[in-house]
């Protein structure tokens, strides 16, 4: 029976390997666990990255999760390192805003002395590191990604199957969420059927989207994407809102007008200085500074602009929005700018992967 366009396209996409996303990859971006949260920020600024893996020597530290990822020298075998685990900008954050050192009092220099390897788990995403073979079909990549995994270490050399390291290696790679979609969006023309798509019709918008006011303070917003582990809010207009509303939790951003976006991301290029100025003033304050001004050094400009879409808007113009301004999520609004949901990166991929498979199988 002769293959459909659609199918032809998910068999393609299905052959494609792990190796095939790693051709631009650079060196890995890393921290010793002694490292200071200061010299750990510096370190993802310099590099543009929003998560570093920690290392230590081996033997001295249980791994986050049991991880048991080691660096071996490649002539002789001796294990060089272990990595212990991952250390986000949200962790970093969450950090800066957790006991505070009197009313309203935050002592940043005290706090980003500290070494990096006492704030992993923080997060729960630092609790566990992946990895990835180099062989692994980019649709079992693709279902690691979907279920929420940002990034992975795939071995340069070294034996690897499936999702679980076998041995070590003598160097590893990072591949991330980012990564998949920007090799997605550049097989565009192999795909033109299944991202031609709608994402409502491809089922990727999540309506549970929660928010919070222009009037929360940064260092609220902080605490709220702590405790719900988001690494972005939107900002919503309190005028919708009841006078008794609190300003110091998030709420249920569906139906309200969207103002601006909070992530953790637009804040790694700060100086202490400057970032203990905002921890007091409002999300969209510094939102909205940073969108006038290079106060930020080092962060893209996608950080710093509203990335909206449509329920109706293709699949290919929502990955290719999310690639060129580089942001992690997307905002669906409705013609009058009321937040309708979001599509993250783990969304994108999920629906994308099940739209393949469901060629494949047919």
């Amino acid at each position: 029976m002769q293959q459909t366009a659609r199918e032809a396209e998910a068999q393609a996409i299905g052959e494609k390997k792990v190796k095939d996303l790693m051709k631009d990859n650079k060196r890995l971006v890393e921290v010793p666990y002694s490292a200071s949260l200061a010299h750990t920020m510096n370190v993802l600024v310099a590099n543009r990255v929003v998560a570093v893996p920690v290392a230590a020597p081996p033997g001295q530290w249980i791994g986050a999760g049991g991880s048991m990822i080691m660096e071996t020298d490649k002539q002789t075998g001796v294990l060089r390192k272990h990595y212990i685990g991952m250390v986000t900008m949200l962790d970093i954050l969450a950090h800066i805003a957790g006991e505070e050192d009197g009313p309203g009092l935050v002592d940043l220099e005290r706090k980003m002395a500290v070494p990096v390897s006492s704030i992993i788990g923080n997060n729960v995403e630092g609790l566990s590191l992946w990895t990835l073979s180099p062989n692994t079909s980019i649709l079992e990549c693709m279902e690691l990604f979907s279920m929420g995994i940002h990034r992975a270490m795939v071995p340069i050399d070294g034996e690897a199957a499936g999702v679980e390291l076998v041995k070590s290696a003598s160097s590893y790679r990072m591949l991330t969420q980012m990564d998949v979609l920007r090799f997605l969006s550049q097989q565009i023309p192999e795909m033109q059927q299944t991202l031609g798509q709608s994402v409502k019709e491809m089922g990727a918008i999540n309506e549970n989207v929660m928010a919070i006011t222009d009037k929360t303070k940064v260092i609220e917003a902080i605490k709220c994407m702590k405790s719900s582990f988001l690494n972005a809010v939107p900002i919503v207009r309190s005028t919708q809102l009841g006078g008794d509303h609190t300003h110091t939790q998030l709420f249920t951003g569906r139906g309200r007008k969207l103002g601006g976006t909070f992530s953790a991301t637009d804040l790694r290029g700060c100086h202490l200085a400057t970032l203990q100025t905002w921890l007091q003033q409002t999300a969209l304050e510094f939102t909205e500074t940073i969108g006038k001004s290079a106060l930020l050094e080092g962060t893209t400009a996608g950080g710093r602009e509203l990335v909206t879409c449509g329920e109706e808007s293709s699949m290919k113009e929502v990955m290719e929005k999310v690639v060129s301004k580089h942001v992690h999520r997307i905002w669906v609004t409705d013609e009058h700018g009321l937040l309708l949901g979001l599509i993250s990166l783990s969304d994108m991929i999920r629906a994308i992967r099940v739209s393949l498979l469901s060629q494949i199988q047919t």
